[in-house]
């Protein structure tokens, strides 16, 4: 077992620990305990989790007054659901002396920890991430928020929490298709900070697939450091932060776009292969890199088509949403080379000319790359 303390100057506690290992769920509920004396503690997972033995293996004999997210996945993450599990909460008299706990995937973290900061002015609350996707990225870091009709996490505050306990076991019920595209996740930080991670994903993809816990814990380790270091340097995405985004400003489009109907990662996976694209048009690194990215993808079974009913005007108007937009025009965050994203006069971000990213949506839904 390994722990991770994320140091975040600003946040009143200064900093939070990262527990990883594997096989040790049935304990972390003492453990918060102990974390958090006399605070009366609420769950929050979601219809999928609370089936599995996870949810079992959490509470023992302990029965915790609790808010089951139904259904499952991203519909479900909107203003209101929280405000069903908020008047739930106060339905069950809880007041500020309590915590939530977050047992789920990336959507259960995103609304707990929403739920959490704004709950009696804000409550504490603790992840335990139990998806590919949210064990690399959505737990860490301390964003929450919910999607509106329009955007993906248009409403959202930023609520570091208290702890997050990472039992990469839990991994092991997960279907395939959701634990390969939450893998997205785990390459886009190699390819932001660590050539050699990226390589080591491609060696052990093999192992990584049939779910081996060593190789589990080592991913989780790698992506929580990467995470770590970045969210400890600029905690509340003013610049450097920004690089935790790379592939996602026409990934989250097309996630948008396709009503949830994408995975996050596997839209993730469109955005990088988009990002690729812009940086060759650019004339940075990249070639053999895009058709690497093609092939590992291909690996993991991630289709990179976009539905048909996705249009590049839909693409456009959603990204001159996006949170990195400037005058309705989105910054983007490109690769100088694989593991160093470029920097251009000290930003993380920078605005592309519409014609070159016209082009690569072109290239994108004709499949020309």
């Amino acid at each position: 077992m390994q722990k991770i303390n994320v140091k975040i100057p600003a946040y009143s506690k200064g900093s939070y620990t990262i527990t990883i290992g594997a096989g040790f769920l049935p304990s972390v509920l003492s453990n918060i305990k102990k974390l958090l004396p006399k605070k009366e503690l609420f769950l929050i997972t979601d219809s999928n989790v609370a089936k599995t033995k996870h949810f079992k293996n959490l509470l023992g004999k302990e029965h915790l007054p609790r808010y089951v997210i139904t259904p499952a996945g991203e519909k479900s993450k909107n203003i209101g659901t929280v405000t069903k599990i908020i008047e739930e909460m106060e339905r069950k008299s809880l007041g500020r002396d309590c915590a939530v706990i977050a047992l789920g995937g990336g959507t259960v973290g995103d609304i707990a920890g929403f739920v959490a900061a704004i709950y009696k002015r804000g409550v504490p609350v603790i992840q335990i991430p139990t998806t590919t996707v949210a064990q690399a990225d959505s737990a860490i870091g301390g964003k929450t928020g919910v999607d509106s009709s329009i955007s993906k996490n248009a409403f959202g505050i930023f609520k570091n929490p208290a702890a997050v306990f990472i039992d990469v076991s839990t991994l092991k019920t997960l279907d395939e298709k959701q634990f390969n595209a939450g893998l997205v996740e785990s390459i886009k930080h190699s390819l932001i900070a660590d050539e050699k991670y990226f390589v080591y994903l491609q060696k052990n993809l093999k192992g990584i697939l049939e779910r081996k816990c060593k190789l589990l814990e080592y991913i989780a380790v790698k992506n929580c450091k990467i995470k770590a270091a970045v969210v400890e340097d600029d905690p509340y995405e003013k610049n450097k932060r920004r690089i935790l985004n790379y592939g996602h400003t026409i990934g989250h489009a097309v996630e948008s776009a396709s009503n949830y109907k994408l995975l996050h990662g596997q839209a993730v996976a469109i955005g990088i292969i988009a990002a690729n694209i812009i940086e060759q048009k650019l004339g940075l690194d990249g070639k053999e890199r895009l058709e690497t990215l093609k092939k590992l993808f291909g690996k993991l079974n991630i289709s990179l088509k976009i539905p048909k009913t996705i249009t590049k005007r839909r693409i456009l108007d959603i990204i001159s949403r996006d949170k990195k937009a400037l005058r309705k025009w989105p910054r983007f965050v490109l690769l100088q080379k694989t593991g160093k994203v470029l920097c251009k006069n000290g930003q993380f971000a920078i605005q592309i000319e519409r014609e070159i990213v016209e082009e690569t949506i072109d290239i994108l839904l004709k499949q020309k790359f």
